[in-house]
């Protein structure tokens, strides 16, 4: 807080105080903090030189399949591909149609006209997730 020698009408000797900030030591720090940080700041990215092997294929790469395709029809049919499939034979006919094994581990993607009701729709999903397809990929294009 400032203080005030002397002043306008009164005794020469009374100290008034005055309510102004002085910032000038405000300034001082931070600059003095600008800076620190401007001088610490290049320190502090480390940088580390990794040599890496160049890139290399596979060496047994996996052949590459052809995806599954479920679409369901405004009237309620299912197909699988180009087959026809009912909701019962759905997990049978998606795993022949991935060429068995794992098949569960495979993805496959499911599409609908756009008149489907979402029941209809959401069937399907269920019933792929209660088989163990749980990688399922939603398609939105036009069915011609």
């Amino acid at each position: 807080m400032a203080a005030k020698i002397g002043g306008s009408g009164g005794d020469k000797h009374t100290i008034e105080q005055t309510a102004d900030i002085n910032i000038t030591p405000f300034i001082d720090i931070l600059l003095v903090l600008m800076i620190i940080f401007m001088v610490a700041a290049p320190m502090a990215t480390v940088s580390i030189r990794l040599d890496l092997p160049p890139a290399q294929p596979p060496t047994n790469p996996t052949e590459e399949k052809e995806p599954v395709y479920i679409t369901i029809q405004e009237n309620g049919q299912l197909f699988l591909s180009d087959k026809q499939t009912s909701i019962d034979n759905l997990a049978a006919d998606v795993c022949t149609a991935l060429g068995g094994g794992s098949c569960q581990e495979e993805r496959v993607f499911v599409r609908a006209q756009p008149e489907v009701k979402y029941s209809q729709f959401m069937e399907v999903m269920n019933k792929m997730q209660e088989n163990g397809f749980f990688k399922v990929g939603l398609l939105n294009e036009d069915i011609e």
